[in-house]
């Protein structure tokens, strides 16, 4: 075999020149000594060493090691203070091994634990039943100069319901918009849910006051999780990658002037991929089913015209999408609306 004969050669030319000479990659050759390895003995237990310490006296260590005084100190802190007071147990690498033995080599002092946030699954299925809405800053004139705008947005018809421009970020402001938006869009109490991140107006205890107040339920993002909030951030960066957006405002006019005109573009003219490329207009307010109807009468007139031109037949408009999620539920394909 040529295994054999790149063996044999290899013992007396290396196997680089034994392969190459016999045409074998060394690869094949290293695969077979893997194979015809002889399986390795378990290594015997290390006996223990004269020197050690017996049960009794490592059970001693970890009982100081858990006592109330040490419970929360490092190994070396706790042999600094025996040794201070005239006491050696053992070394400090030794309190590590018993610690270890036990599976305690971990954070001993006591620190805050985070808790386990909850992924927020919010469906809407018509309009107003789910907001969306953040903060994002504007340039200034001048460096470290900001202009800030609040943005709320409808997830199922990406319609922006409310929008201000400050010069400050404010909680107060935050509730002023959410407050006038909800009377401007008649929400009845028990209506809409409203989806935010973790930033200061949005956990504030005044904003959750007002909520409760409107009977509106209240969701946030985990920390950390830019995903959970997607309509929003997909919404800024519409608006930030628009041609005309400028790389600085004069003034607080200013942003307000550009923001008022780029809204009304965004929701009566803009088509939307998200939503069948209708407006969100079209979606908010209900007029899907119209222009459905007059697009699909100007695709089957194209069709009758020139019939040869559609190979897949009558061609149809996109559709509207029936429902928006905020991370919808792996395990099943179930509607379910949940508040955070």
């Amino acid at each position: 075999m040529l295994i054999d004969a790149a063996e044999n050669l290899a013992k007396h030319v290396g196997v680089a020149p034994a392969c190459q000479s016999i045409g074998l990659a060394r690869s094949t050759l290293y695969y077979q000594r893997l194979r015809n390895r002889e399986p390795v003995e378990e290594p015997k237990p290390r006996p223990r060493p004269a020197r050690a310490l017996d049960d009794q006296e490592r059970q001693k260590v970890l009982d100081v090691l858990h006592s109330e005084r040490f419970a929360d100190k490092a190994p070396a802190e706790v042999w600094a203070a025996l040794i201070d007071e005239g006491v050696y147990l053992c070394s400090e690498r030794t309190m590590y091994r018993i610690l270890a033995q036990a599976k305690e080599v971990k954070e001993r002092r006591n620190q805050l634990r985070h808790p386990a946030y909850s992924k927020p699954e919010l469906l809407a299925e018509a309009p107003n039943q789910v907001w969306s809405w953040d903060i994002s800053k504007l340039k200034g004139p001048v460096k470290w100069v900001y202009f800030y705008l609040y943005v709320i947005l409808d997830i199922y018809s990406r319609y922006v319901v409310g929008w201000l421009v400050a010069s400050r970020e404010s909680a107060a402001l935050a509730q002023r918009l959410i407050e006038q938006t909800c009377k401007k869009q008649e929400i009845d109490p028990g209506q809409l849910v409203l989806h935010a991140d973790r930033g200061s107006p949005m956990i504030a205890k005044t904003t959750a006051q007002l909520l409760a107040t409107l009977g509106v339920g209240k969701s946030h993002s985990r920390p950390h999780v830019s995903d959970d909030n997607p309509y929003s951030e997909s919404q800024f960066k519409t608006l930030k990658y628009c041609p005309d957006f400028p790389e600085r405002f004069g003034s607080l006019q200013d942003a307000v002037a550009f923001c008022r005109k780029f809204f009304n573009w965004y929701n009566n003219e803009h088509y939307h991929s998200g939503i069948g490329l209708m407006t969100p207009e079209m979606v908010h307010y209900g007029l899907t089913d119209e222009v459905a109807e007059h697009r699909g009468k100007v695709l089957t007139a194209a069709f009758e015209a020139h019939p040869e031109r559609f190979v897949r037949g009558v061609p149809s408009p996109p559709a509207v999408p029936t429902a928006a999620w905020i991370n919808p539920p792996v395990e099943s394909g179930e509607s379910k609306k949940g508040l955070q």
